[in-house]
């Protein structure tokens, strides 16, 4: 690596609001050219296909604790892995910041990270990411970036939500899993319906299906207590599952006391990758695996699952 973890993290707390928003401005249009074939991923909208070949670490949300991310990393020797084979990869399935202590040090972690790796690290969007008319709450990013660069934090805020518009909603292992930050849309009727969300939105409920909607065990689909997105049903999981050819669903969304939980028989894990106020969890956890591995469920995943 061209900087240790160490050395980022300093770099982090450090950064001054001209540094990050040339930081974020350079992660984002790496992102807006990501088209095709990138490394060793097929891009198509915000679709990221992979072969399933290679190692892969999964992180799910980190809302601005640091301490869990530099945990993860330093536990996972995973930076290490990624500049030894350019077949390790890294996804994030988003809610980088919001309700912890060190959202713009997450930031600012995460998107080093993303330049120094960029067809190695996938970065999703959550829904504390999402567009201006689906905004979480609290959602305190906007407040943590004031008090971290004074006048200059509504800026800088503005240029991460020109990020936002570019990270992954999607990402499939072929023959293996769906990564998603939510969960299913009910309706969708093809692999482009997901893909495409970001454009069809508001005119389809894709996008916020898949960044605010939980699984449930019900006999369809009903409201969300969350205000959006919806719960969805074992029902929706399978017939999602079978049209996309894979096995299982890996997201984020959810705090889970033990940092992560399975529904629908095993077909759906949630992993939640940070712990403390004010989610109160005990342990947060991480997903670390070869991707050529065959999994028919994802409680298979058990001895893959790392919780700290």
């Amino acid at each position: 690596m061209q900087a240790s973890l160490k050395e980022i993290i300093k770099q982090a707390f450090e950064i001054t609001s001209q540094d990050f928003m040339a930081l974020v401005e350079k992660v984002t249009q790496c992102l807006s050219e990501e088209k095709g074939k990138v490394g060793n991923l097929c891009i198509r909208g915000k679709l990221v296909k992979v072969k399933p070949f290679g190692e892969a670490l999964v992180i799910g949300d980190l809302h601005g604790d640091l301490e869990s991310l530099i945990d993860i990393l330093q536990q996972s020797n995973f930076l290490q892995r990624l500049d030894q084979s350019s077949n390790a990869l890294m996804f994030f399935l988003g809610d980088y910041g919001d309700r912890g202590t060190y959202s713009t040090e997450v930031y600012y972690t995460v998107l080093k990270l993303k330049l120094l790796h960029p067809t190695q690290i996938i970065l999703m969007r959550g829904n504390h990411e999402g567009p201006e008319d689906l905004k979480p709450s609290p959602h305190d990013l906007p407040l943590k970036l004031q008090a971290r660069f004074g006048e200059r934090g509504g800026e800088v805020y503005a240029r991460l939500r020109e990020l936002f518009s570019q990270l992954y909603t999607v990402t499939l292992v072929e023959e293996s899993c769906l990564m998603i930050h939510g969960g299913l849309p009910a309706h969708a009727a093809s692999l482009e319906d997901l893909a495409c969300a970001h454009a069809t939105h508001p005119e389809t409920s894709f996008l916020e299906e898949m960044l605010w909607s939980d699984p449930n065990e019900m006999a369809e689909v009903c409201s969300s207590p969350r205000g959006a997105g919806i719960l969805f049903s074992e029902n929706i999981t399978k017939r999602m599952l079978e049209m996309f050819g894979v096995n299982f669903l890996i997201r984020g969304h959810e705090s889970c006391p033990e940092g992560f939980k399975f529904d629908h028989g095993g077909k759906v894990l949630t992993l939640f990758s940070r712990k403390g106020p004010p989610y109160f969890n005990k342990r947060g956890a991480y997903l670390d695996l070869e991707l050529s591995e065959r999994f028919v469920n994802s409680k298979q995943l058990i001895k893959k699952v790392h919780r700290f």
